[in-house]
């Protein structure tokens, strides 16, 4: 593989959000700490309960948005990002900022996308009912897409700019599958890391059986596409 000599410059940080006024401060103190505030961070907001005042004053830059769903947050944001390697993440405590070096040095050791994989550890945090419907969605899209992908929603991923700017991203619940299944598919050089997991801080927006649907559907529409060379 191809080395690359980013450092910590060279990193957005970048995610969507929709009232996460109790958990976007932590959040961004953890990126801050974990990346010597060297890091760019976008949020992309919808929210009306005060999540932008908070980032602002974090030094987060905000990107107002009316309120269009997940993928459509989260892919403008990977889309406004400035630096050439764009880690996604969820302002919602879940996920470990303290890796986000690990993750800078995978994508320098050559890998073009590096997704943070919490069935590794069993993800114990994780409502029961998720946790299956997560294996079940990695399993789906393993067979579909013919490689083996373990964890296909998980938030936290590390992405080379070229892997963003060169597929046309198209789902919206979906988008965390997507943003794995088709660059895997597309032969992209994909690091699966073991990652821990933690419980959200404040309420969940996602209905698990209306999501999981949507989830589920991406995974088929992602795969069948690939597979026949659609929207490439």
């Amino acid at each position: 593989m191809h080395e690359r000599g980013y450092t910590l410059d060279d990193v957005s940080v970048v995610m969507g959000a929709y009232n996460e006024a109790e958990a976007i401060g932590p959040v961004l103190d953890d990126i801050d700490a974990a990346t010597d505030g060297r890091a760019e961070v976008v949020v992309v907001d919808s929210s009306d309960d005060g999540t932008a005042e908070i980032a602002r004053e974090r030094g987060a830059r905000v990107v107002p948005q009316p309120p269009s769903g997940y993928g459509a947050a989260v892919r403008r944001a990977l889309y406004e990002a400035s630096n050439p390697v764009r880690i996604t993440t969820d302002c919602d405590g879940t996920y470990p900022m303290e890796r986000i070096p690990d993750f800078l040095a995978l994508i320098n050791e050559g890998y073009d996308v590096v997704s943070g994989d919490r069935l590794y550890h069993g993800a114990e945090t994780m409502p029961a009912m998720n946790r299956l419907g997560n294996k079940l969605f990695a399993a789906t899209a393993s067979v579909l897409g013919g490689h083996t992908l373990h964890d296909v929603t998980t938030g936290m991923r590390a992405y080379h700019e070229d892997v963003i700017e060169s597929i046309r991203w198209t789902e919206n619940t979906g988008l965390s599958a997507e943003l794995l299944i088709r660059p895997a598919m597309r032969g992209y050089r994909i690091r699966q890391e073991p990652i821990a997991y933690d419980e959200r801080l404040g309420e969940t927006k996602l209905d698990p059986f209306s999501g999981g649907a949507e989830i589920g559907k991406s995974i088929l529409k992602c795969c069948i596409e690939e597979r026949l060379g659609l929207g490439r």
